[in-house]
């Protein structure tokens, strides 16, 4: 889907970083209407929340089952197998040649889209520095970016600093999903490369990721509402 025919609405993606399924089933309850795009990752998928990807699915809603997968070619392969028959419509894995090859390969012919994660949000080039990488961020981004889309990866999981960039190289065809989204006046948490909702979508994202900014909010409705009321403004 070209990123013009993409709603507001359906470019905000929740994140469900909750503890358990009873805690996810009662804020997509408290949100309804107001969300149509939620993410399941570590915290809930380890907690039995994968069954909630069918339900969610039935239920009219998108999913991003955000696992990250990075294993050998076989092991990737076979758990991107096991997940595409969920109904999801995302599923993100580390941006290694051989782990996203092995996931595009598996989920041919099903509707699940794969993601490739570029450089966490919360890296920066100390982050990487200290882990032995040679290349900054800007830099391992963008090789990642091009390897990524030589092997026809869907999209591209990225700091929404980087999308203007990115999009030079991936053309309107890939998919760019952004979490690092905070609203003016939230939290930061542990992000590190941020921005806001509106310039996030006129920098280039398809999709914005947020998390704590609607979970914790007084009234989660209201806070969805605003980021998809700042999103439509940015799309003017």
């Amino acid at each position: 889907m070209p990123p013009s025919d993409i709603a507001p609405r359906d470019r905000l993606i929740v994140a469900l970083d909750l503890p358990d399924v009873a805690a996810a089933e009662a804020m997509v309850g408290r949100l309804g209407d107001s969300v149509t795009f939620y993410k399941i990752g570590y915290q809930l998928a380890y907690a039995g929340g994968l069954p909630l990807v069918r339900q969610l699915a039935d239920a009219g809603k998108q999913v991003f089952i955000d696992l990250k997968l990075h294993d050998i070619g076989n092991t990737v392969a076979r758990g991107t197998e096991s997940l595409a028959r969920l109904g999801a419509t995302f599923l993100t894995v580390h941006a290694f040649p051989q782990t996203m090859k092995a996931a595009v390969d598996a989920c041919a012919g099903s509707g699940l889209k794969i993601l490739a994660v570029t450089v966490l949000t919360s890296y920066d080039d100390g982050d990487l520095d200290a882990a032995g990488y040679r290349l900054g961020v800007t830099d391992l981004v963008e090789v990642r970016a091009r390897q990524a889309q030589a092997l026809g990866i869907d999209g591209l999981v990225c700091s929404p600093a980087e999308t203007a960039a990115l999009r030079k190289i991936t053309g309107p065809r890939m998919s760019l999903v952004t979490p690092g989204v905070r609203p003016a006046g939230t939290e930061l948490g542990d992000q590190k490369r941020i921005m806001t909702p509106g310039r996030a979508i006129s920098g280039g994202a398809d999709y914005l990721v947020v998390g704590r900014p609607v979970m914790e909010a007084a009234d989660p409705k209201a806070a969805a509402d605003a980021i998809v009321a700042e999103i439509t403004l940015a799309l003017i």
